[in-house]
């Protein structure tokens, strides 16, 4: 397999502008992911004034994939189910979730929002969509679908499990996020 980034003989990128195209790529992920854990912070406590950004995580991925197990709904974010037990554990207790038995596996349960849970997320999440719209408003709709693209094309690209890979390589590096940002 090829990659594009790399300087071939003939090639008009020099491997010093490689490298400065991707310091500015990491840098400007870098600002994103702290602005995005800021926001993801912001939002948690517009649901609720105790929540944790995790737990807002978890409330997005159970409002958009619906009925879910513990046990999947960890999987989904890429963290281990001790962590989620404990957030789902506390949104039980302020009534935005609720567990009932799962209609394919009697023994295992699945966990859905309340109707308390549902609307605040949507108020939430149509306030957060509300404030993208102001932004990239003026944008030419091609940029954002654009963007959009970049934006999948660069989340498939590290997929699940890629930050244990560097964090293997790396001595120091937690690689368990329990932020789940949406």
């Amino acid at each position: 397999m090829s990659n594009p980034l790399q300087s071939t003989p003939g090639s008009a990128v020099p491997g010093d502008d490689v490298d400065d195209a991707l310091q500015q790529v990491e840098h400007q992920l870098s600002l994103l992911w702290r602005r995005a854990r800021s926001i993801s912070h912001q939002l948690s406590r517009q649901v609720h004034p105790d929540m944790e950004p995790a737990a807002y995580g978890l409330l997005t991925v159970i409002r958009r994939e619906g009925p879910i197990r513990l046990t999947d709904l960890a999987t989904c974010i890429g963290v281990g189910k001790p962590s989620v037990s404990r957030q789902i554990a506390f949104l039980e207790s302020i009534g935005l979730v609720y567990k009932e038995a799962d209609p394919q596996d009697g023994r295992a349960q699945s966990i859905r929002l309340t109707e308390k849970g549902e609307e605040k997320m949507h108020l939430v999440q149509d306030a957060r969509r509300q404030v993208f719209r102001e932004r990239l408003g003026e944008w030419p709709l091609e940029d954002v679908q654009t963007l959009a693209d970049y934006m999948g094309r660069l989340n498939a690209i590290y997929g699940d499990g890629a930050l244990k890979d560097l964090g293997s390589k790396e001595p120091g590096i937690d690689t368990e996020d329990t932020s789940a940002s949406a």
